[in-house]
């Protein structure tokens, strides 16, 4: 066990380094000069090449790379004499755009992103699941063709239809919540609950429609399996089949897909945070194309890429609970 561990953790190291070098090469190594999207167009030559020298980027490719990775361990000074300034560890790079450090915008975008991530995974896979065991259960019955035809419709919205028809109708027509206006939990636990309901629901409506007809194929297939009537025949309550051997067969494909998509939300929710105006890294990322901010771009894109990584290897560490053979 102790080895498939360290195989994987070393494995994910590997992937992070070759993940960083891609990231900063594909918005680094564009044919359009960097340091001339450091300002307006009012940029004089001297400017954009102040800029260059400022940020570092009149040194070779290969020494900007590294001078990135020793800010995101050990921090970064930019300029070069009276024009100096210091960007604290990890720094991810430094906005002109904005006037601030890149890891300042996600560090502040970041908790509105895994609060929104957090919540709606907790309701889709709460909702998903129990659906979609039940739905297994009375396989062939009007409940079954009752979920699974709630679910076609849930999967075939998107998300920022959903969205849309929530602020429409809960907000605007019926005045059950005021628009949404993210506050910190620490600040207003209650307003923040009011903001974050309708985000959770419209993403949590698409996923729990595949995670109930995802689970739902898995139980139907292990419930047919021979371990199964044997667990039936030696006596066991249904209850102890369904959860302890049967859900358990068919749990390998859910923590997966769990895990992916979790790791994906957050990176970024983009069209759920633009639609209800959450400040998370979605709209970051969003402004950041906008004004063509590669600092920032490039940090976003590390950041969601690290987020699946580590999901791969927690989904992967996951797998050793749920079916010992992966041990082997």
């Amino acid at each position: 066990m102790y080895r498939y561990v360290i195989r994987r953790t070393g494995l994910m190291f590997v992937m992070l380094v070759i993940l960083s070098i891609v990231t900063f090469l594909l918005f680094n190594a564009v044919p359009t000069d960097p340091a001339a999207l450091t300002c307006g167009k009012s940029c004089s030559p001297a400017i954009i090449e102040a800029n260059r020298i400022k940020l570092g980027l009149d040194q070779p490719l290969y020494m900007q790379y590294i001078e990135w990775i020793r800010g995101i361990f050990f921090g970064r000074t930019y300029g070069s004499g009276s024009q100096t300034f210091e960007c604290s560890k990890p720094c991810l790079g430094y906005s002109f755009r904005n006037g601030t450090e890149v890891t300042e915008l996600i560090t502040n975008a970041l908790p509105v992103t895994f609060f929104l991530a957090i919540g709606a995974f907790t309701l889709w896979m709460t909702a998903g699941i129990a659906s979609g065991i039940y739905a297994a259960k009375k396989r062939g019955q009007w409940q079954d063709r009752a979920i699974m035809g709630v679910t076609l419709v849930g999967y075939s919205l998107p998300v920022f239809f959903v969205g849309l028809l929530l602020l429409i109708f809960v907000v605007v027509r019926w005045n059950l919540l005021p628009y949404p206006d993210y506050v910190s939990p620490t600040k207003d636990i209650v307003g923040f609950l009011q903001t974050m309901i309708l985000p959770w629901i419209a993403l949590a409506i698409l996923y729990a429609a595949y995670y109930t007809r995802l689970t739902r194929t898995q139980m139907l297939e292990t419930l047919g399996e021979d371990f199964i009537r044997t667990a039936r025949a030696k006596g066991l309550p249904e209850r102890v089949v369904v959860r302890k051997h049967a859900f358990r067969a068919g749990l390998t494909p859910i923590v997966t897909s769990a895990g992916l998509d979790l790791a994906g939300l957050l990176g970024g929710a983009v069209i759920t945070e633009y639609i209800f105006s959450l400040p998370g890294l979605g709209r970051v990322a969003i402004g950041a194309v906008t004004e063509y901010d590669l600092p920032t771009i490039t940090a976003v894109t590390l950041v969601a890429a690290v987020f699946v990584i580590i999901a791969n290897l927690v989904v992967d560490l996951l797998y050793m609970a749920i079916d010992p053979r992966v041990r082997l």
